[in-house]
Formats: C-alpha cells, structure tokens, sequence
C-alpha cells in the first residue's frame, strides 16, 4: 500500500513510497500516476524536501533510468 504526500510542484500533486517493493509513487496535476521500481528510500526522502520536485525527479530518477509503469 502506497501512501501519498501532497508536495508543492508546477507539476507533481503527490508522491509516495512502498518500502515493501522500494516503489516510488507520482501523481501528476495532469491526473497520471506513475510507480517506478528499485528506488532507495533516501531519494524518495529527498524528493519529498527538494526545492524543485520536478527537476529532482526529472534529474535523479526518469534520467537515471529506473523502471517504470503508468498505472493511471
């Protein structure tokens, strides 16, 4: 079960986290939901208190090539 947090993002609504499979959740303002996998939970930890959600995701997860899945 994946809980979510509202963060402040031009972007991102809410991110969460399932230390059970290390999945990363992202809701976009868009309405898209993606989980990426394999994520440590120190960068979710830091996504959470970035001063730019979107650029830290962008920088330190969709480039550094973790698997995805869209699921909304």
């Amino acid at each position: 079960m994946m809980d979510y947090v509202e963060v402040r993002s031009s972007t991102v609504a809410a991110v969460g986290y399932d230390d059970s499979v290390g999945a990363l959740g992202v809701q976009f303002l868009n309405g898209s939901e993606y989980h990426y996998f394999a994520v440590p939970k120190s960068l979710f930890d830091r996504l959470q208190s970035a001063s730019s959600v979107g650029s830290y995701l962008n920088k330190f997860v969709k480039d550094a090539g973790y698997q995805f899945k869209r699921v909304r």
